[in-house]
């Protein structure tokens, strides 16, 4: 005679498994901790406070070409005359100045005259793209 075995009714399962759940969370608190700090990091920018008086001023031009040589609004100019010309320049409170390098000048080149343009007080420069000068 064969006896069959009694399987017990299922049982709903009460018990949730929450490590999953505590590792995830643990993941998202570490990733928030280390987030807030570059979120709160503030750079001071001095963001002009509204629409002010449109003036059509025609940016200086400073070229480097690729020999090293300065141009100043298309003239060559010696590197004697740059700090001068920034000078002048300065007077102005609406002048822009305009840096345009050749992409073949050399860095070092670029380097000593951007300084110079900065110990000059000049707070109003952009830079032009990578395309050569005119000859």
């Amino acid at each position: 005679m064969v006896k069959a075995a009694r399987v017990p009714e299922p049982v709903p399962f009460s018990a949730i498994n929450v490590t999953p759940f505590i590792d995830v969370m643990l993941v998202l608190l570490i990733v928030m901790i280390l987030g807030m700090p570059m979120a709160t990091h503030k750079i001071p920018i001095d963001l002009p406070s509204g629409p002010g008086p449109v003036t059509e001023t025609r940016p200086h031009q400073l070229g480097i070409d690729r020999a090293g040589t300065l141009f100043w609004d298309g003239r060559r100019i010696a590197d004697a005359e740059l700090p001068g010309l920034l000078a002048m320049m300065q007077a102005d409170a609406a002048a822009v100045l305009h840096m345009n390098t050749d992409p073949d000048a050399r860095y070092d080149r670029f380097d000593g005259v951007l300084a110079v343009v900065k110990r000059a007080g000049v707070n109003r420069l952009g830079f032009v793209g990578n395309r050569p000068l005119p000859d």
